[in-house]
């Protein structure tokens, strides 16, 4: 085949291309305009969704925890869960309708926490695993706070799952330690020895500058006499 042919048969192809592309546009037009018409009123609807229904309701949510902390730092946990009837909802009231927002998940936690504090264990852990935290104070907190419900009702299996993710979470010599001795004190009570060593070593090799490694080799010795 000379070049000059081999040039014609190249440029055949592509007009043929251009025509077939062509006419797959004069055919299916309208749907692509249809389409593309759909991606700008989704992505409209998202942007107008957010704007005039989600960050109001953030805000909103965000007035009515002011009140809720208040009653929660003196204490006064019914009123913090329950509202007081006037001006403030509730904990449990903005966890439940503001449930998508930032301030409706940290209502969870709150709600969760007021109830462990008034005794009510099972609907407490409710509102603890609802709570979704990245943050490395919060988070391990809300997982500490629900394995000590699951203690208080003697799941104790799941109390130490909580309280080791909690320390895991935390990683920190402030609030590791706690974790991981309330951790071993329930492998202790089971009969666990070598899992509650495993808990009190990890105090005193990973978290040596905490407070609770000053006198956690008792606890060590104390876990070993139960291997004997």
């Amino acid at each position: 085949m000379s070049h000059e042919k081999k040039e014609l048969d190249e440029l055949d192809k592509v007009n043929a291309a251009l025509s077939s592309s062509e006419q797959f546009i004069q055919q299916y037009q309208k749907p692509i305009l249809l389409g593309l018409l759909a991606i700008v009123i989704i992505v409209s609807a998202i942007i107008g969704v957010r704007h005039f229904y989600v960050l109001p309701r953030e805000n909103k949510a965000q007035a009515e925890m002011y009140k809720g902390v208040f009653y929660f730092e003196k204490d006064s946990f019914q009123l913090a869960l329950q509202g007081n009837g006037a001006d403030f909802i509730g904990f449990k009231a903005i966890a439940d309708e503001y449930s998508s927002t930032k301030a409706g998940n940290l209502a969870a936690a709150y709600s969760g926490l007021s109830l462990y504090n008034l005794g009510k264990y099972d609907e407490a852990i409710k509102y603890l695993n609802d709570f979704d935290g990245t943050d490395q104070m919060v988070g391990p907190a809300v997982l500490a706070a629900a394995g000590n419900c699951y203690a208080q009702l003697d799941q104790l299996d799941k109390a130490v799952s909580s309280l080791l993710k909690a320390a895991d979470k935390a990683d920190s010599n402030t609030l590791s330690p706690i974790y991981l001795l309330q951790a071993g004190e329930i492998l202790v009570k089971q009969g666990k020895a070598e899992e509650a060593i495993k808990a009190y070593t990890t105090i005193k090799d990973k978290y040596f500058q905490s407070y609770q490694a000053m006198d956690i080799d008792k606890y060590i010795e104390q876990a070993k006499l139960l291997k004997k």
